[in-house]
């Protein structure tokens, strides 16, 4: 049996029990009661990671000092247009403050003038500063449309900072475009970095297929459903073929 992505269901399950899931609270907006209903959520569906907001490090980070939920954070977020300089001030802030993994977005505008000293030191300010403190981070490769050739290129440089993974956006694209995304980046970094769709997703379905499609982690802002229909599945026997649209079913 099939469904939209066209791949075997009992593959993509296997596949699917492997993927981290992120809960993402980094809208403007986000209070320190969003937070903490974040955390709630996090720990209850049994999810890898919470990223916040810088301003919300250090309250996440005390929330989760005894549980297995991680802290992650944004640098250089949404555009990436700060000098190194700042993006490294950004990330040593957070990991003082209890950060365990920090996502930078790149400097797209230096990455179409070609400057790549300028996008990889970018990147540098940020990486070895979390490799200084055990910390893991990844590059968001995508603030806006640009070509895949220098998305090929944005991803080399993240290779070559010794990111621990590449993202596919700053988690604002709807699903689909994600999905797309994930599988295009997959073919570029696949078996060298590994890889995040960040993105809008609302449905089980959809999580399986950015999995199907080569994504290691999963970030999202996540429903209370969703994140119970997607446990469900993982507790499904492994030899279980019923469809995610089952499972979700089971879960309600």
């Amino acid at each position: 049996m099939t469904w939209s992505g066209g791949f075997p269901i009992p593959a993509m399950t296997a596949l699917a029990r492997t993927a981290r899931l992120e809960h993402r609270l980094t809208r403007p907006t986000a209070s320190l009661a969003d937070l903490h209903a974040a955390a709630g959520l996090a720990l209850e569906h049994q999810l890898t990671t919470l990223l916040v907001s810088p301003w919300l490090v250090k309250p996440a980070a005390r929330l989760l000092s005894r549980t297995p939920v991680q802290v992650g954070t944004v640098i250089g977020f949404p555009h990436g247009g700060q000098v190194a300089a700042v993006k490294a001030f950004e990330a040593s802030t957070a990991l003082e403050h209890g950060a365990t993994q920090l996502d930078v977005m790149l400097n797209a505008g230096a990455l179409v003038s070609a400057d790549d000293e300028a996008v990889l030191n970018d990147m540098l300010a940020v990486v070895e500063m979390a490799h200084s403190a055990l910390a893991t981070s990844g590059v968001i490769v995508r603030a806006g449309p640009v070509s895949e050739e220098l998305l090929r290129r944005a991803c080399r440089l993240a290779a070559r900072s010794a990111a621990a993974y590449v993202v596919t956006s700053d988690g604002e694209e709807a699903a689909d475009a994600t999905v797309e995304q994930a599988r295009f980046l997959h073919g570029v970094v696949g078996g060298h970095l590994q890889l995040k769709a960040a993105g809008e997703f609302t449905e089980l379905a959809q999580l399986v297929d950015a999995v199907a499609a080569g994504a290691d982690c999963i970030s999202t802002t996540f429903s209370p459903q969703l994140a119970a229909d997607f446990q469900a599945w993982q507790q499904q026997p492994r030899k279980a073929t019923g469809s995610p649209a089952d499972v979700g079913a089971a879960a309600r």
